[in-house]
């Protein structure tokens, strides 16, 4: 498998290729495959499609992947209001590990994964798929008090002929104008599995997918090296080139008998995933938390997602005192095995999100110690990551509070 861009994004001093990318074109994906059962018969509507993940990795000669943010009016991210600008760090493998010149006095163990697995809509899902998003994309900005938290736009990616892949179908033919209309972009997860970018979802992982359409049409790519819980750079794990060796079974009827509809039709399922025995192991983190309350000091209720970059950002600032800019720790805790953790959803008006980051992978000691952290201004690490300049007029979000 290609990485996701297709190998638009390359090896070199610049991150000029993700300021500029075309984000139109999502995913390069390996497949449809067409799943047939031990007895012949291809996978039928209804069935469970079992899918384990036997071996994967870096494509041989390929051995070095990115970690980058988007510019804010291209892509954006989870922090985008705070980093609009475009970056980009370079990785390296050695075995299971991974460095970065840009990102200096880390190495960590990679748990490989594929970002992105799952099977085709019908064409009923697809019209629930593309009816749901457009009232997100039209109507979010008045009715969704997140959007006024969380910066990322669009609120969602309709379908569109540009940058529109539909493998050996000719372009420019009715065939190609019909379904480049109509086709679901592949950046969100939805009910067929998708881009949910698990990233525990490797060796030894199974995926239990519900199939809609005959013969399943199995699909897989965007493959990581690594990548921390909510991939909060959004261009945030180690992305790669790879490989990937997979055993599909099928449940006969599966769908109904071990997933259960969660919404007004039965094609409301998702699917379920069995976590493989193969990770890295750490035994101390250091755990940030965070709490349903902007930067402006703003009350939320309940509100995870806020939470969560409230915990984010919490990291960001205190791991930037021990050398590093702000950029290199948000690309970190983007790409290292840092989880991620919903602590509390009921105590109202807080949730409590937490992001537990390994000490083990850093060069020095994290932790706070009496009298040890450096005072005053601090020097950054050389080099720095990569990055571009924002050339947009959308304002920056600061922390009054923060350290500079």
């Amino acid at each position: 498998m290609s990485d996701w861009t297709g190998g638009v994004i390359k090896d070199d001093d610049s991150a000029l290729d993700i300021k500029s990318i075309d984000l139109s074109a999502v995913h390069y994906l390996s497949g449809p495959i067409r799943v047939v059962g031990e007895d012949g018969i291809a996978a039928k509507p209804g069935d469970l499609l079992v899918v384990e993940i036997l071996n994967l990795g870096p494509l041989p000669g390929d051995e070095w992947g990115y970690t980058a943010t988007f510019d804010r009016e291209n892509g954006g991210g989870f922090l985008t209001d705070h980093f609009p600008c475009a970056t980009k760090a370079i990785w390296y493998f050695e075995g299971i590990y991974a460095y970065s010149p840009h990102i200096p006095g880390v190495r960590f163990p990679g748990l490989t994964h594929p970002g992105v697995i799952g099977t085709a809509p019908s064409m009923e899902l697809l019209d629930i798929w593309n009816k749901r998003e457009r009232d997100v994309e039209e109507n979010g900005l008045q009715n969704l008090k997140l959007c006024e938290v969380l910066h990322s736009r669009p609120l969602a990616n309709l379908p569109t002929p540009k940058g529109c892949r539909l493998g050996k179908i000719e372009e420019g033919t009715a065939e190609w104008d019909k379904i480049a209309k109509e086709a679901a972009r592949t950046i969100p997860g939805r009910e067929n599995g998708g881009n949910c970018d698990i990233k525990n979802l490797s060796r030894g992982s199974k995926i239990y997918l519900p199939v809609f359409v005959d013969g399943a049409n199995l699909s897989t790519g965007d493959m990581h090296f690594s990548q921390g819980d909510g991939e909060v750079s959004f261009c945030g794990a180690i992305e790669m080139s790879g490989f990937l060796e997979l055993k599909c079974e099928l449940i006969r009827g599966g769908m109904k008998e071990y997933l259960t509809p969660m919404g007004p039709t039965p094609l409301h399922v998702n699917p379920i995933f069995e976590i493989g025995p193969v990770e890295p192991r750490f035994s101390e983190w250091l755990v940030f938390e965070g709490i349903s309350v902007d930067e402006s000091g703003r009350q939320h209720y309940l509100d995870a997602s806020v939470a969560y970059k409230r915990a984010v950002l919490n990291a960001i600032d205190y791991l930037s005192k021990f050398g590093s800019s702000k950029e290199q720790v948000y690309l970190l805790l983007s790409c290292c095995p840092c989880e991620g953790r919903i602590s509390g959803i009921v105590d109202s008006p807080n949730a409590c999100a937490t992001l537990a980051i390994p000490t083990a992978i850093f060069d020095q000691d994290i932790r706070p110690k009496n009298k040890k952290v450096p005072v005053g201004p601090r020097i950054v690490r050389k080099p720095d990551v990569l990055k571009c300049t924002y050339d947009g007029n959308l304002p920056v979000t600061r922390n009054p509070s923060a350290s500079t």
